[in-house]
């Protein structure tokens, strides 16, 4: 008796799903939570114990347990579902039918995936093809709402996906918007207690919420992927299974267990019964038994004796022989005869499960019923049937912008609203607020879902949709683009394209890209070379020694190029002249430039639209208007005609355009006074002329950085600081590839 375990230890699925292996009191131990006894039983002192109880003994580990290890050297990458909706095929299978694991009523019902952390699984693809295939990548969300504080909008972040640190997540989301790749977020802050996470992260109020939520998803631990890979060992194999024949499988294996089981304690039962029956014989003769135990020199003499007047094997005799006095009372005796009746019933129970199949199959499901309706709970995962990726454009709309860039290399977009028409000669309005040494330097229309192909100085080339550049007022001053692009410190944009999308395969092998440098370079590359956007750049074309990007135009194949420099001379030639290029090459000569001192200033390409001229401007606010046939067509390399007579009263030339009536010109001066004004109130005149005056420059001793253009909108008599409004149709799919400015990087003092 000394040698019975007094303790055991156990292993207890505590309230908070976690196995707690535990030596308690022989007493103490409550069966209902025992999962398994790891070692010696504390009551027979017989091998490990199953009880009724254990979720991983009593349904499959693929669908009850989560793991990731190797099976004989093979990956494995198990999921849970503790809500037993699984159960439902393996009753199907456990009674005896055969679920074909293909059909709706076979699939629905384990669709969805359990998983402890809650969080939600976006797309149902994954989960079919993980049970369907047994491999399968699940897409998990974390849970966040959008709410508002009555001052700006947070992020409230309620549940993290399965296997995800929060201290990490909290430290990941803090550090990239220390780093500026997240744009708008104020603060985040862990307000987590009592085992609920709560992570709240405050939004700017010029910021879009839900685009800032969509690169939380992308860039941190928000939404993670689980790829399940169902390997376990069939029959001494590794094998890949889907639900059916995990279930199967399982459901073989569960009977093999339920076999041996039952064969193991019907064993233990008739030996207790064998036992109980040589007790009962001693109990109605007893008188005896103890006259011929204090008869007996020995405890072997006695039980030889009582073997020989009973009958009884040796295992009986010792019973009896180490039988307490206590149990010879009645109340006792009547516990033998208790118990003896139990074990037949059970031993007939026993046999009924190895001789019946039905009845086996009908105490596996019963089993199973159990531990489902014990450990059962209700779903914490959700499903979002939504596959798509996020489209960070529902949350834009189209409208008409002006992408501003100042020389020290600031950028933002301004709705095009803001910017109001006036009359020729006028004094402009203030269009931004910079630095005493900055000045805008570029300007370009576009709309927020174009995509703006950035070219630098150094001919390299990146890629923004215009949303993703910063949206301010006209009066601010941008954001840097080095934040923005990835761009060496020593370069900058000179040029840019809008293209309405780059994955038209026939648009792209159609259109061609003609880079124009300031020392009179020309290249033409088709834009499929430059169709797939990365965000380190490339190459877009091979620069010489002193020379530099100054224009970029998208054409189609059959325009005209029309190249002007400094000193206010213009070449004109067919694109076909220009053969394509590899995106890795240099170009050819296009204009030769009168002097050292030379250089180009910008590039227009026409295509022979009816009422389109060719329009120049000086550094000192003289412009005018020439028609195309002015120019005649010379081969590429020339030094082209005079296309405005320079003098004192004009300065050099700054710039040069394509327009019609139907546009307004923009013009931006380096103090960053703008000036918007009808291109119809400027006439056409004689490509010798000297122009007219746009701009009066003359009080501030001030000189042009930058001329755009943009479609012009009704005039209307409004107050100095109003705003006229400008429908997003200003921006036509014809106009996709407008280049952006055409002026040298260079500073007019």
């Amino acid at each position: 008796m000394s040698n019975i375990p007094q303790t055991a230890k156990v292993a207890v699925l505590t309230g908070e799903r976690k196995i707690d292996v535990r030596e308690l009191p022989v007493p103490e131990i409550n069966e209902d939570e025992v999962l398994v006894k790891v070692e010696g039983c504390g009551i027979c002192g017989t091998d490990v114990h199953e009880y009724k109880g254990d979720p991983f003994g009593y349904i499959p580990i693929q669908l009850g347990h989560e793991g990731t290890g190797t099976v004989v050297k093979i990956g494995k990458n198990v999921t849970t579902d503790y809500s037993g909706k699984p159960l439902a095929v393996g009753d199907k299978i456990v009674t005896g039918l055969k679920p074909c694991g293909t059909c709706d009523t076979c699939k629905n019902h384990p669709e969805q995936i359990h998983l402890c952390d809650g969080g939600e699984i976006f797309g149902l693809q994954g989960v079919k093809d993980a049970f369907e295939t047994g491999r399968g990548r699940i897409i998990i969300r974390a849970k966040a709402e959008i709410e508002n504080n009555g001052q700006h909008d947070q992020i409230v972040i309620t549940e993290i996906p399965y296997g995800v640190v929060k201290s990490d997540l909290v430290k990941s989301i803090y550090q990239l918007a220390d780093e500026k790749k997240i744009d708008g977020i104020a603060d985040v802050s862990d307000i987590s207690a009592r085992g609920k996470i709560n992570i709240v992260v405050d939004i700017k109020r010029d910021a879009n919420a839900k685009v800032v939520l969509n690169k939380l998803f992308k860039l941190t631990a928000l939404q993670t992927s689980f790829s399940v890979n169902n390997v376990a060992l069939v029959n001494g194999r590794p094998k890949t299974l889907n639900l059916k024949e995990i279930l199967e499988a399982f459901v073989e294996h569960r009977r093999e267990v339920v076999l041996r089981r039952t064969r193991y304690d019907l064993k233990k039962a008739e030996e207790r019964a064998h036992i109980l029956r040589g007790l009962m014989i001693a109990c109605d003769n007893i008188d005896e038994v103890i006259a011929i135990i204090r008869g007996s020199q020995t405890t072997d003499e006695a039980r030889a004796r009582l073997a020989d007047r009973f009958g009884l094997d040796e295992i009986q005799t010792r019973a009896i022989v180490e039988m307490r006095l206590r149990q010879l009372t009645g109340l006792e005796m009547e516990k033998l005869r208790a118990e003896y009746d139990e074990l037949m019933r059970l031993i007939a129970h026993y046999n009924d499960i190895l001789n019946n199949e039905h009845v086996l199959r009908a105490t596996i499901k019963e089993e199973l019923v159990e531990i489902r309706d014990k450990y059962g709970d209700d779903r914490r995962t959700r499903i979002n049937p939504f596959s798509g990726d996020f489209n960070s454009e529902d949350f834009y709309a189209d409208d008409p912008m002006i992408i501003t860039i100042s020389h020290l290399g600031y950028i933002k977009r301004t709705p095009l609203s803001e910017f109001r028409a006036q009359h020729r000669g006028g004094i402009g309005s203030k269009g931004s607020s910079t630095r005493d040494e900055d000045f805008i330097e570029y300007i370009y229309p576009a709309s927020n879902h174009n995509y703006m192909l950035f070219f630098t100085q150094k001919g390299r080339c990146y890629w923004l949709k215009v949303y993703e550049i910063p949206e301010m007022g006209k009066n601010s001053k941008g954001r840097a683009i080095q934040n923005l692009l990835q761009i060496d410190q020593d370069d900058r944009v000179n040029a840019f394209i809008r293209v309405k999308n780059l994955t038209d395969e026939e648009y792209n092998q159609t259109h061609n890209l003609i880079f124009a440098t300031k020392k009179g370079i020309i290249k033409k590359t088709s834009l499929a070379a430059y169709s797939h956007p990365r965000a380190i750049g490339v190459n877009a074309i091979i620069i010489r020694e002193d020379d530099e990007v100054i224009s970029v135009r998208l054409t189609n194949g059959n325009s005209e190029v029309i190249i002007a420099d400094r000193e206010g001379r213009a070449i004109r030639f067919q694109e076909e002249k220009v053969r394509n290029m590899g995106r890795m090459s240099t170009g050819v000569r296009a204009m030769t430039l009168a002097d050292d001192d030379d250089e180009v200033i910008g590039m227009i390409t026409m295509n022979g639209t009816p009422g389109e001229t060719v329009m120049v401007v000086s550094e000192k606010g003289y412009g005018k208007r020439s028609e195309l046939d002015d120019y005649r067509v010379t081969n590429r390399g020339g030094k082209g005609v005079k296309t405005m007579n320079i003098t004192d009263k004009t300065g050099k030339l700054v710039a040069i355009k394509n327009v019609n009536d139907s546009n307004d010109l923009m013009i931006i001066n380096q103090s960053g006074v703008t000036l918007r004004l009808p291109v119809s109130s400027v006439r056409v005149m004689g490509r010798a002329t000297q122009g007219v005056k746009l701009i009066e420059l003359s009080r501030r001793g001030d000189t042009i950085a930058s001329v755009c253009k943009v479609d012009s909108e009704p005039e209307e008599e409004v107050a100095e600081e109003d705003m006229t409004e400008v429908s997003p149709e200003t921006f036509s799919p014809d106009t996709q590839g407008e280049v952006a400015q055409d002026i040298s990087g260079e500073a007019v003092e």
